[in-house]
């Protein structure tokens, strides 16, 4: 018996070049099937969380390790604004301190405006007052933020009782209702079942359900999908999308991967050693892209549409030490377009040439608009020349 030859790999088409930020949106429409970005109500004009020059040091016995510095962006009802960046970047410190949940090590500047209130100027009795009703967090890992020897009606229940004087029937059909709304079967039985009877994506819905059983104004996600499989994570992030709508709530997205963004966020905000690099919508970002760096992240991911035996083109190096941060800009030591100006200053956070929207962050921003493009790169006119900012990470920063 003979075998039949393996078929040769489809045959690319001549001088195509493969968009890196295309794939990752066409991947990104494919998982998001059953419900997307659009099908949903989109941001109004209201702002209800500002964040301005946050700046968040913890002193060590090797020095003090700058984890964020001088963040700032705002969020409007109903709007999606994901917080992009590889680890150690200052993306989950930058929420925490948003809700006080930081060591008391924790040297915290900046201001944190939720509805014209200074979250970081509030005593503990107040903010608590805020966290879990008006702002909430769906943290990292479900097993260790859910208490094992509580089951989840019980912990669900406790989530309403903090904030309300209800009778405890009321919040126990209020937990039933919320697991109904994520979409978890036989809601009624499963308030009795403890969190290691749920499995992972299971129990990301009930830390979804706990996020939003106080209908809060934000929701910070901390990296929902992190350990599901890819299907699993599609129905988690759909599932957010439907909860936005439910409850009128703003997401704040933290996440690393750069298909989720594409399929779930209005904006974008790219960290990289502590501080935003690119800001911007997401359409802005991916395909007007103005900072080497965000172009090195949406090239080093994997694509079908990929030539055949492509390798992947990964960011040499590694993000810079938060307590000896180089001089001038932090990403030069790995920048293909790094010269000399580069590593001696670092640029400013500075508008490009990205669409501008009619709404202005206000006058402590500068008056810079919401939906403006912001870049912090000396040369992202270099960027905005080609089509395709990823080949400057193939040809050694050549233009391509």
């Amino acid at each position: 018996m003979t075998q039949s030859p393996i078929p040769p790999p489809p045959a690319e088409e001549p001088g195509k070049v493969l968009d890196g930020a295309a794939a990752v949106t066409e991947a990104a429409g494919e998982v998001h099937t059953a419900r997307t970005l659009e099908d949903t109500q989109g941001p109004t004009e209201n702002e209800i969380l500002r964040v301005e020059n946050l700046s968040v040091e913890f002193p060590t016995d090797d020095g003090v390790v700058r984890a964020v510095r001088n963040v700032s962006y705002s969020l409007r009802e109903r709007e999606v604004l994901s917080i992009v960046g590889e680890s150690g970047s200052g993306k989950s410190v930058s929420s925490m301190a948003l809700l006080g949940l930081l060591p008391r090590s924790a040297r915290v500047s900046g201001k944190v405006l939720y509805r014209g209130q200074d979250l970081l100027a509030m005593r503990q009795k107040e903010l608590r007052s805020v966290r879990g009703r008006k702002i909430s967090m769906i943290f990292q890992d479900p097993m260790t933020a859910l208490n094992p020897v509580h089951s989840v009606g019980d912990q669900l229940a406790e989530a309403v009782l903090a904030h309300e004087l209800v009778p405890p029937k009321h919040a126990l059909e209020r937990a039933r209702e919320m697991l109904d709304l994520v979409g978890i079967p036989q809601a009624a039985q499963r308030l009795r079942s403890y969190p290691h009877e749920f499995s992972g994506g299971m129990r990301q819905r009930v830390m979804i359900a706990m996020a939003i059983i106080n209908n809060p104004d934000v929701i910070i996600a901390d990296e929902p999908t992190t350990a599901l499989d890819v299907t699993v994570q599609a129905q988690i992030l759909e599932k957010l999308l439907e909860v936005k709508d439910a409850v009128n709530s703003a997401i704040l997205l933290i996440t690393h991967d750069l298909g989720v963004v594409a399929g779930l966020a209005h904006r974008v905000l790219v960290m990289y050693a502590g501080r935003p690099v690119e800001v911007g919508t997401t359409d802005d970002v991916f395909y007007r892209t103005r900072m080497p760096y965000t172009a090195g992240l949406l090239g080093s991911i994997p694509s079908m549409t990929s030539a055949y035996g492509e390798r992947l083109r990964p960011i040499q190096g590694t993000p810079p030490s938060l307590i000896n941060m180089p001089t001038g800009c932090p990403f030069s030591p790995r920048c293909p377009l790094a010269d000399d100006t580069c590593r001696s200053s670092e640029p400013p956070l500075a508008p490009t040439d990205g669409a501008e929207g009619p709404d202005t962050a206000g006058p402590d921003a500068g008056g810079v608009p919401v939906a403006a493009h912001l870049a912090s790169c000396h040369h992202w006119e270099r960027l905005a020349e080609t089509d395709d900012p990823t080949a400057f990470f193939r040809n050694g920063g050549i233009t391509p």
